[in-house]
């Protein structure tokens, strides 16, 4: 909601879609430098306090920026530094209150847990949307800031609250001495996920998936008002239907027990693949029966990936994996449109989408090839676990 507000408000003041990037990127840029660090806060301040406060000032944020419109006293440059203070807040809030999520259940339900919380960010995304339109139409952009703002204290107040289940895999939030002998640096997440191959192979098909496909709210409006002679109405058809897949990839993701890297692979490149024959349909209702699938696979394919994520690390660790992680997803989320863009521009909208789907399944294949073709890893011991395993044996089979 509140980012729909921002962008309208950008617009309001400047005009300019180019500023409206901007703001986004501001926002979005401390993840690229600072959630290494906020991953390590998070693994090592106890969890609940942790998401309490992060939850409390990005209310206070929204309640400023709420004061500030009111008084007619916001501008760009202020907007910016309230935009970058909720980008660095961030870096922390994400990481803490995923986890703390997961401490709420058993470790055999995790995944489901994680398919759940899927499914609200889904939900919220459709309706935040709709709500700050509401909002913004009859009540005014102050009130829409100020919403969010009790949104998020309502939250902070629920958190207290909330107690850990029996057999959770926690990690600070089990407080304790073994948490002050531990290793608590930043370096100790960056070696972790380095030198995790089935991580690292995360990485690649996400970030392959990322930069060439994925990111249909630019392809598809391309195509909709180019190629296939829609208007705004037929795009905003074609959004509400990924909308309605994505809540539907979520269920179905909510139901999986154990999600692997190579299912992320799997559905990653059945979504590609969908994605070449979208680029070649050659109507609105032909795209409309692809777009449904297409988005169901990519909300089950980030649902598992997710799982693998924040399960795969020990419990101590995970807030650093997910700092890890925030800092590399943030540089395919900025550098992603503007290349794909690009792509665009030399291969228009159809040839953007085929080419793309091509190289992300053409790039999932070979790594899934090239993994066969590795010297098999030793054989495990029954009831020996990954993390017993010495030197290249937990490499080899981590993957």
């Amino acid at each position: 909601m509140q980012l729909t507000v921002q962008n309208l408000l950008v617009l309001q003041i400047t005009g300019s879609a180019a500023a409206t990037g901007l703001s986004l990127s501001v926002q979005a840029a401390p993840a690229l430098l600072i959630s290494l660090f906020g991953g390590a806060a998070v693994d090592r301040w106890p969890r609940r306090v942790t998401a309490a406060v992060s939850q409390v000032l990005l209310g206070a944020i929204a309640f400023a920026t709420a004061v500030l419109v009111a008084l007619d006293r916001l501008d760009m440059t202020s907007l910016m530094v309230l935009a970058a203070v909720t980008g660095v807040v961030a870096t922390v809030d994400g990481p803490a209150c995923a986890l703390l999520g997961n401490d709420l259940v058993p470790v055999a339900d995790v995944p489901s847990a994680i398919g759940v919380g899927a499914l609200v960010h889904q939900a919220g995304r459709l309706v935040g949307t709709a709500l700050a339109g509401v909002t913004v139409g009859f009540l005014g952009t102050a009130a829409a800031y100020a919403a969010n703002g009790l949104s998020f204290l309502f939250v902070a107040s629920v958190i207290p609250f909330l107690r850990p289940a029996p057999g959770a895999a926690r990690g600070a939030a089990a407080g304790g001495r073994a948490r002050a002998e531990q290793d608590m640096t930043v370096r100790e997440g960056l070696v972790f996920f380095a030198r995790r191959p089935r991580l690292l192979a995360l990485a690649g098909i996400t970030g392959v998936s990322a930069v060439f496909g994925r990111n249909y709210g630019l392809t598809l409006a391309v195509l909709v008002t180019g190629p296939l002679a829609g208007g705004a109405g037929a795009f905003g058809t074609v959004s509400t239907v990924l909308a309605a897949g994505g809540i539907l990839g979520a269920l179905l993701g909510a139901r999986m027990r154990r999600p692997s890297v190579r299912l992320v692979g799997l559905l990653a490149a059945s979504g590609a693949l969908l994605q070449v024959v979208a680029g070649l349909s050659p109507s609105l209702a032909v795209l409309l029966a692809l777009v449904l699938p297409m988005a169901v696979v990519e909300s089950v394919s980030d649902t598992a990936g997710r799982a693998v994520l924040q399960t795969d690390p020990p419990a101590r660790l995970r807030g650093r994996v997910l700092g890890v992680w925030g800092s590399i997803g943030t540089v395919w989320n900025l550098g992603g449109p503007p290349a794909l863009g690009l792509l665009m521009e030399l291969a228009g909208a159809r040839g953007a989408l085929v080419a793309g789907g091509l190289v992300v399944a053409g790039a999932i294949g070979a790594g899934h090839f090239l993994r066969g073709r590795r010297t098999p890893a030793p054989t495990v011991p029954l009831g020996t676990q990954e993390g017993d395993l010495p030197g290249k044996a937990a490499l080899s089979t981590a993957a």
